[in-house]
């Protein structure tokens, strides 16, 4: 049996579209391309649409992800950038650790990441990581800020991005 090129994406909040979102289509799109103009075959598609990035464990798609992973069927990821695997530092760095354990080349298309040429433990890497983890804190920062700020008025908000 051959392995599987796991193809993931991620989207933390669904557009108004019914269905997929027109993100996880793009990110689908994207990924079709890359694998196929790269000989990548037996793909399969891992899809956590509207679940945030800052969650390791509540993602049912990376969650089959991980066990394919571990029960051998993956021989390489790839996500359109490394933001969609996740923007909590420790989990994407522990995620990466795990392709590293079980032998899984790890590729992001628009980053230009492949562990295959750049190794694991490349510094621009993490660092991007690291960016990723902080844009997250922001984000959520921001939007307590503007809940408060909210409450203070007497508005009353639907459910914020």
């Amino acid at each position: 049996m051959s392995k599987t090129t796991a193809l993931y994406c991620r989207l933390s909040h669904e557009d108004s579209r019914d269905g997929e979102s027109m993100s996880i289509e793009n990110q689908r799109h994207i990924l079709t391309r890359f694998a196929a103009e790269r000989g990548f075959t037996n793909t399969k598609f891992y899809v956590d649409d509207g679940y945030t990035g800052v969650d390791f464990i509540k993602r049912p798609a990376l969650n089959q992800l991980r066990t394919d992973i571990e029960n051998g069927v993956v021989s390489t990821l790839i996500a359109k950038d490394q933001s969609r695997l996740g923007r909590h530092l420790f989990g994407v760095l522990g995620f990466k650790q795990m392709c590293e354990d079980y032998g899984v080349r790890y590729i992001t298309v628009t980053d230009n990441y492949d562990t295959a040429v750049n190794g694991y433990d490349e510094m621009m890497s993490t660092v991007r990581d690291l960016m990723n983890d902080f844009f997250a804190a922001d984000t959520s920062k921001k939007i307590r800020a503007v809940k408060r700020n909210s409450a203070v008025q007497g508005k009353v908000l639907g459910k914020m991005p």
